[in-house]
């Protein structure tokens, strides 16, 4: 039963790892792009 334990423990920090380095490395930033679009106004 301790060796589940310790192999779950291991399990978690070895995945909070992961989950730190990828948000650390990996690439999240989004694609932007700039749109114009003519805009008519009724100004009467």
């Amino acid at each position: 039963m301790a060796r589940l334990l310790k192999l779950v423990v291991v399990l978690g920090i070895l995945g909070f790892g992961a989950f730190v380095g990828y948000a650390y490395l990996g690439d999240l930033t989004p694609a932007s792009q700039e749109i114009r679009q003519p805009v008519t106004l009724d100004a009467s």
